[in-house]
């Protein structure tokens, strides 16, 4: 097997701080390689030293060859498109917000491919319906969920037969059925190339098979075979990884009397339409102060929809919403976002936005720094933006920010699809935590079954 990409000793600096520590891979024609890691690991910082992608205040040392050439970042820049390709993380990243997602597919056929307009259309008709939007290919990217955006983001990535793909978290927010799909989908195109993929899902991880290497705070800390690194894993970390899946948690809910709770918010028959589309119908539950209920189905079935709609941000076509908690202020009902950057504003550092929340709403900022314990983030990204921190972290920032404004119902679309299983234990747990002694209602968006089945009191399908 030929060598397609080759990194000796990559590390990645800030200043003379190191957070990315020495590493050295092969990626083999065929032959996919997986990254496996906590949020914040250094995964994301790998996949953005080889591309060329890395923010300006960060620094490379090391060599990166790729097809057998040591290159600089500009040569690597280059071959972007057709010899490597990256799926970022955040697909609104990589999408157009004006285009159709039939003509993004479309036009990387037609440019990077050379084929004729109608060819060109065929082609990305078929790479839609494999990926299950055949019926959405006319809605812009900010017309589709999280899940569906990502499905989009993926094929217009890999529509230009790049021989090297980089895949940062390609799965998140999706269900398991779209989760296989996409993990199929990615290894039919690298056949022919190889496929690096970073993810902290290791369901991901055992599918993709091939070589596994193991990361935790910027070193390397496992590698091998990916079966014999999950089922013998000979770190402590990746045992504590592989333990952390849900399936593996005790059950979470804490203990509520039903009968001693009012009830903050009740839907009544509720049917909801978008673009024209009924996303559901005759939907009726009611949530009580300090229960944490769970929405589940499949991508694109309108459960972000319909916590807008609680929430009073869109309009509900039939039925009726009735909110009981009368002595609540507007920004108690809030909502955690599926993806953390459409959250928040790239312009100011996070330490800003937080100094703005705590002026407008009063808040103790002695509160501040006992939260970014619990929530195991560093104080370092205050100092940062918003896009120079891992998904992860800006999740859980954006939890941190919710819990300061002490929300009497928080709506959270699939607030750990960016943290590793033990990032994502704690969090769910703490959002548990919430509801129980705060009095908070929590309705959680999730894919996994498992997940909200040993966290919530009730679950709603949708």
């Amino acid at each position: 097997m030929s060598v397609l990409l080759k990194l000796t000793n990559v590390a990645v600096y800030v200043g003379d701080a190191c957070l990315l520590e020495p590493i050295s891979l092969a990626l083999k024609q065929g032959q996919p390689l997986t990254i496996l890691g906590q949020t914040g690991s250094g995964k994301s910082l790998l996949a953005q030293a080889i591309m060329g992608l890395l923010p300006t205040d960060l620094s490379v040392s090391g060599d990166i060859e790729a097809f057998g050439k040591v290159m600089t970042i500009e040569e690597r820049q280059a071959l972007w498109g057709r010899e490597m390709v990256m799926l970022p993380q955040e697909p609104w990243h990589s999408l157009d917000p004006l285009m159709k997602g039939i003509d993004q597919v479309k036009e990387v056929y037609q440019f990077v491919r050379e084929k004729d307009p109608q060819e060109a259309l065929a082609m990305a008709e078929e790479d839609l319906r494999h990926v299950g939007l055949a019926d959405n290919g006319h809605k812009r990217a900010d017309e589709l969920s999280g899940g569906m955006a990502q499905r989009l983001a993926i094929a217009a990535a890999t529509a230009g037969g790049a021989h090297v793909i980089l895949a940062d978290e390609p799965t998140k927010g999706l269900d398991v059925t779209r989760r296989d799909g996409i993990v199929r989908l990615l290894q039919a195109r690298s056949k022919l190339g190889s496929l690096l993929t970073i993810t902290h899902d290791v369901a991901v991880a055992r599918q993709l098979g091939g070589l596994l290497l193991v990361m935790k705070e910027g070193r390397l800390v496992e590698q091998g075979e990916a079966a014999q690194v999950l089922d013998h894993p000979k770190d402590d970390y990746t045992r504590e990884l592989i333990a952390a899946e849900p399936r593996a948690w005790q059950d979470m809910a804490p203990t509520m009397r039903k009968n001693d709770a009012d009830d903050i918010l009740i839907a009544d028959n509720v049917r909801l339409e978008r673009g024209g589309r009924t996303l559901f119908d005759g939907l009726s539950f009611s949530i009580k102060q300090g229960e944490v209920v769970g929405i589940v189905g499949d991508s694109g079935c309108g459960k972000s929809s319909l916590g807008d709609a609680l929430l009073n941000l869109l309009p509900v076509s039939s039925g009726k919403l009735t909110r009981s908690n009368k002595t609540a202020k507007p920004h108690q009902w809030l909502k955690l976002y599926q993806d953390p950057p459409s959250a928040f504003s790239s312009s100011v550092t996070l330490g800003q936005l937080l100094d703005d929340v705590v002026d407008l709403h009063g808040i103790d900022k002695a509160r501040i720094s006992p939260l970014m314990d619990r929530l195991n983030l560093p104080e370092g990204i205050l100092d940062r933006n918003c896009l120079a921190v891992s998904g992860g972290e800006l999740q859980r920032f954006a939890i941190l920010r919710a819990l300061l404004l002490d929300p009497v119902f928080l709506f959270a679309d699939e607030p750990t699809s960016r943290l590793d299983p033990i990032t994502a234990k704690e969090v769910t747990g703490l959002l548990v935590e919430l509801a129980s002694e705060a009095g908070c209602a929590v309705l959680l968006v999730s894919h996994d079954m498992d997940l909200v089945r040993k966290t919530c009191h009730q679950v709603v399908s949708i």
